[in-house]
């Protein structure tokens, strides 16, 4: 006779590769039955894309046969639900956001709005509901992204009050101050003009129930970027850069801002974009325009995860600018499709590790 506290003590040799403590542990085994031989259970991941989804099943399987019986039929049901790490707000919008993740930069130029979109569609590939915030408020780049260049903002009533409700595509929710003012003209605002816009477009919209808000922030690490990381309960951050020098010393201003004491938010970890160049005809080399390993070196000096490298293709730009993201790539992978996949991956295991700490 196989008891449910046998497969407990057997399951709970199983470690999460990335957090180092076991599934029972974690709490990530749930609805164990048993009818004689036959065992079965719920593995619960936090994404369905879990790119240790099938380590981890084969583990569980192998402890069982160890631990209890080897003759055991053992059936894992793989499931998954996103890490909540904010208390539900009920005052604005934001009450059904499980997880927002700042995207920044300290220098513009650096492709943090590319990240950020790449970013917000490549979560939504793993099956998690994302919402995307074009907080760039003096550059808003999501609707030529998006291509929803012409979007009508509609309003909708919760709890009494009027909220705006985001434009879809793509399997992701969108507001921008973009939708807001016409393309050719320039947005003339102070600083606490435009914090007070970016703070009512986030906690204005009505975004139900998200597990990943990206807010692809301002470049810098001014008045506008301190309002926001306060205003709003983030997560963490993620810090864009390229690989030289003069890119680099702006990270660890932002860095510093992040880790400031009146601020306090993780930094979940780097991307190093425009990494290297590998021509089409030529696959198989990486040429280094930028300079080489900028980021990853800056990783290992500040203990922040490097989450991934993107590399400097033609076709990243023209995807941005056609309104269909490269992560997109519908049926058909692709080395920069891939690049993206793995920082989504690669932040949803650092979101994972943070709240489990």
């Amino acid at each position: 006779m196989i008891t449910q506290t046998q497969i407990e003590m057997a399951l709970n040799h199983v470690n999460d590769p990335d957090l180092g403590q076991s599934l029972i542990q974690l709490g990530m085994i749930e609805n164990i039955a048993i009818d004689g031989l036959k065992v079965s259970f719920d593995l619960v991941l936090t994404t369905p894309a879990c790119p240790m989804k099938s380590q981890m099943r084969d583990a569980c399987i192998d402890a069982i046969h160890n631990y209890v019986d080897r003759n055991a039929e053992v059936s894992i049901n793989l499931t998954s639900r996103p890490i909540d790490t904010q208390a539900a707000d009920e005052e604005n919008g934001l009450k059904e956001v499980k997880n927002i993740i700042l995207v920044a930069s300290g220098k513009g130029g650096v492709g943090k709005s590319t990240v950020a979109v790449n970013l917000a569609v490549s979560l939504a590939k793993t099956g998690a509901r994302v919402g995307l915030v074009d907080a760039d408020v003096y550059g808003p780049s999501v609707p030529i992204m998006f291509d929803v260049t012409k979007q009508d903002i509609y309003g909708e009533e919760h709890n009494g009050k009027t909220y705006m409700v985001p434009v879809e595509k793509y399997g992701v929710k969108l507001m921008s101050v973009g939708f807001m003012v016409e393309p050719e003209k320039a947005l003339v605002w102070r600083g606490p003009m435009a914090s007070n816009a970016l703070k009512q477009i986030v906690n204005d919209t009505w975004w139900g129930e998200i597990d990943y808000l990206v807010v692809d922030m301002p470049p810098g690490t001014g008045d506008i970027q301190l309002t926001m990381a306060q205003a709003i309960p983030v997560t963490g951050a993620i810090i864009v850069s390229t690989p030289q020098q003069v890119a680099l010393a702006d990270v660890v201003r932002g860095v510093q801002m992040f880790r400031n004491e009146q601020i306090d938010i993780p930094v979940l970890g780097f991307v190093e974009n425009m990494a290297y160049f590998t021509p089409a005809e030529l696959p198989d080399n990486k040429y280094y325009i930028f300079g080489k390993g900028g980021c990853r070196r800056l990783s290992e000096q500040m203990g922040i995860p490097l989450l991934g490298e993107i590399p400097l293709v033609q076709s990243i730009a023209e995807s941005g600018d056609n309104g269909k993201p490269v992560s997109l790539w519908n049926g058909t992978p692709s080395a920069e499709s891939d690049a993206f996949m793995t920082v989504a991956e690669n932040t949803i295991a650092e979101v994972s590790r943070l709240t489990r700490e």
